[in-house]
């Protein structure tokens, strides 16, 4: 295994490009591909690239968001000291890479932004304590956890279905939960996740000569306040109020407390972000110590702002052209009734490469394979679900998710891809199986 690993990280160092030239590169290819396979002219494609330019800018800002706020929650005096707490428990490298994993599949489970957020920073803070592990391993370690977000609790496409009035429920009508997250082959293959993901992940270390380590002193979020030398202004009280933020913090407390009385366990992207937003603000105490924490977590969005643009035009041509349901329709095609949910979830691995989205994936791939599926006589709760962990699968290769847990950790994306190309394999035989068998 580790010759093997040895080998993947060698070639990805070596040709993997930054995740900007991979996304430029990406955009070429789905032009090209449009152009060939479909009836669109180059001058389509284009215009299908620059109308969907800005198609995710409320997603990107979400995205912004919980990187940011995640990581000023991260290094809040109490945040840092309950992450150093559990950090403790890591003894050894081996045991550091198998905790990270187990946490991460963990959190992603419960929600995949609070899952990559925690999982990066939780990873970096056991660096700190058990210096001899290899860091590398142990960030891909913990965004392999991401694996699991679309069979859990945040899953966007079984949540969909399951709410009244979605987009096809004139097909397929409300598909309760009971018969997606909570139906026996999804809780199969989620188990077996997180017992084989975090072995896997143990399996790849490096021996110690060739350990790739990092100075715990750059680990270290040192928060920059400006100290007031002369006199103390009315202005500068409230900069320094500790009642000012408890008070925003009862706000958002009563807010959240309401929320889930009336909605249930609804954790949303946007319930994720307003409590790590409210517990910074609490946690840091006063309005200048939030404000210092948020000039230097905000260092760390400068991918997600550039690049997500690009996927939002990739986005555009793919569903535009019709270039999704041409490689969709090709899966149908060589599919029978047992073999369907199979193949469904390996096209959907194929067009998450291009619109790394769930719910955007959904409203592409549904209409074609929701038809298939009655021609076929195959339920529509499994076809929903090989589609969501299509979509969850190849995230393990696709930059693309990666860049919040690399924007924490400060590596860059050919750092970690030579391991996650074995998780991919791993999660790829699994969720096979599950969908194939149960």
């Amino acid at each position: 295994m580790k010759v093997l690993t040895r080998w993947s990280n060698t070639i990805m160092e070596r040709y993997l490009p930054d995740p900007y030239v991979f996304v430029a590169i990406l955009t070429l290819l789905v032009f090209v591909l449009g152009v060939g396979l479909t009836d669109s002219s180059p001058l389509d494609m284009v215009v299908h690239w620059g109308d969907g330019f800005w198609g995710l800018l409320s997603f990107t800002m979400q995205m912004v968001i919980v990187l940011v706020a995640g990581y000023v929650l991260a290094i809040s005096p109490v945040f840092k000291k309950l992450l150093s707490t559990l950090a403790n428990l890591a003894k050894s490298p081996g045991s550091a890479i198998l905790l990270v994993s187990f946490v991460s599949l963990i959190a992603c489970w419960i929600n995949w932004g609070f899952g990559l957020v925690i999982g990066a920073l939780f990873a970096k803070e056991i660096a700190k304590k058990v210096t001899t592990v290899d860091y590398r391993l142990l960030i891909a370690s913990a965004y392999s956890g991401f694996i699991i977000w679309h069979g859990g609790l945040a899953g966007s496409i079984p949540l969909s279905v399951a709410t009244a009035d979605h987009p096809f429920a004139g097909i397929m009508g409300v598909v309760p939960t009971s018969e997606t997250i909570f139906s026996t082959y999804n809780i199969i293959i989620v188990i077996a996740l997180i017992i084989s993901v975090p072995l896997l992940n143990r399996f790849m270390m490096p021996k110690p000569e060739e350990t790739f380590s990092i100075d715990p002193k750059l680990l270290e979020d040192e928060i920059e306040i400006e100290e007031k030398k002369d006199r103390i202004t009315p202005a500068d009280r409230l900069e320094n109020s500790v009642l000012l933020s408890m008070l925003i913090g009862a706000l958002g407390l009563v807010y959240l407390v309401q929320h889930f009385a009336t909605k249930g366990f609804d954790l949303n992207l946007n319930i994720v972000n307003l409590i790590f937003f409210i517990l910074g603000i609490v946690f840091h105490g006063t309005p200048k110590r939030f404000l210092a924490a948020i000039a230097t977590a905000v260092k760390t969005a400068g991918g997600i702002i550039f690049q997500f643009p690009f996927y939002a035009g990739i986005m555009g041509m793919m569903v535009a052209s019709g270039l999704a349901g041409v490689m969709s329709e090709w899966f149908v095609s060589i599919s029978t009734a047992e073999t369907f949910p199979l193949f469904t979830f390996y096209a959907a691995g194929l067009v998450n490469f291009f619109v790394p989205s769930g719910g955007g994936q959904w409203a592409v791939q549904a209409p074609i394979m929701l038809d298939a599926a009655q021609t076929l006589g195959v339920s529509y709760s499994k076809t929903a679900m090989a589609i969501a962990w299509g979509d969850a699968w190849t995230n393990m290769i696709q930059p693309f998710w990666a860049l919040p847990a690399l924007a924490i950790a400060g590596l860059r994306a050919k750092d970690i891809m030579g391991y996650c190309v074995f998780v991919l394999l791993l999660s790829g035989i699994v969720i096979s199986i599950g969908l194939f068998f149960f």
